[in-house]
């Protein structure tokens, strides 16, 4: 379990972090997500002991990171797939892990099978793609079969093949009962395979739980309806109060339930082909909660 805790970091007058307090459960996979410049590769670091907090405390199982002096057992992290030695081997690099952490030997050939680079083992990382240098950063995590795992933007790069490999690998160690910690842009990607959220917008917390209660959160939700009078139906809706229109064949409601619109097609004898509840995305609810804390808005957007 990691537990943040009023966690805080300063650099000079700036606050990267500002009293974060929130709880990653083992057995789950948990999505960060925020804007750009909100602070999740510094929390990432403070978790780790890269850096000192300013204030408040972070701990991996009840310890700082930073006490554990075999750290790879204990936690796994990617953080930056080019912060590597690019005249080395990745065997050569992995067995340099290994040996600082008294991790068996045999672990780093079993690693390279399972990330897909046995191959390329005594290849130079300064020769391989981004991809290939993602693959080697979470295998280089994997390394110590830690009970924690921590990565951040681990899908840059990767093919469409790795990128369902690395899913299907997320949901697996957590099945095994393991805290996976997973920092993304790539909202899509959340949705299939986070089960928390830890939401942050310049350094402060904006919501911790389900990624079906923030989703939830959102104002995205619609109805859709297919109907051989659309024209009719969407003037009554209208008129009740609605936000109607058209998506293909299909009306897309907001403001009217779907229990609401039935009754008003059938009061008023119009047949309906299609009902449809559709939720609000991640990506929608994220835009929306997340819209008072984006530092670099695009196209002149305050």
């Amino acid at each position: 379990m990691i537990e943040v805790n009023a966690l805080t970091k300063r650099y000079g007058r700036a606050t990267a972090v500002d009293d974060l307090t929130f709880t990653v459960r083992p057995g789950r996979v948990t999505g960060f997500l925020g804007p750009n410049g909100a602070g999740k590769s510094t929390t990432l670091r403070l978790i780790l002991g890269l850096h000192a907090p300013s204030g408040g405390s972070v701990t991996v199982d009840g310890r700082a990171f930073r006490d554990r002096p075999r750290g790879l057992r204990h936690v796994g992290a990617l953080l930056d797939a080019h912060d590597v030695h690019g005249g080395r081997s990745a065997r050569a690099h992995l067995s340099a892990l290994a040996r600082s952490n008294r991790v068996p030997a045999r672990r780093v050939d079993e690693v390279l099978r399972e990330v897909g680079l046995a191959d390329a083992a005594r290849r130079r990382v300064e020769g391989f793609s981004l991809g290939m240098k993602q693959r080697l950063g979470i295998a280089a995590a994997l390394l110590g079969d830690p009970p924690v795992l921590l990565f951040d933007e681990p899908l840059n790069g990767l093919d469409p093949e790795g990128v369902r490999w690395v899913r299907g690998l997320f949901r697996r160690l957590a099945d095994e009962g393991r805290t996976v910690f997973v920092s993304s842009h790539l909202m899509s990607e959340t949705e299939q395979t986070a089960d928390d959220l830890v939401v942050v917008g310049r350094g402060r917390l904006i919501a911790a739980q389900s990624l079906d209660a923030f989703a939830a959160r959102g104002t995205g939700g619609s109805v859709l309806v297919g109907t051989p009078a659309a024209a009719a139906l969407s003037s009554l809706l209208t008129a009740e109060g609605a936000n109607v229109r058209a998506e293909g064949e299909l009306l897309a409601v907001r403001g009217a339930s779907a229990d609401r619109i039935a009754g008003i097609a059938m009061a008023h004898r119009i047949p309906l082909h299609h009902l449809t509840t559709r939720s609000a995305s991640l990506e929608e609810a994220f835009m929306q909660l997340t819209a008072d804390s984006v530092q670099y808005p695009s196209g002149g957007r305050r």
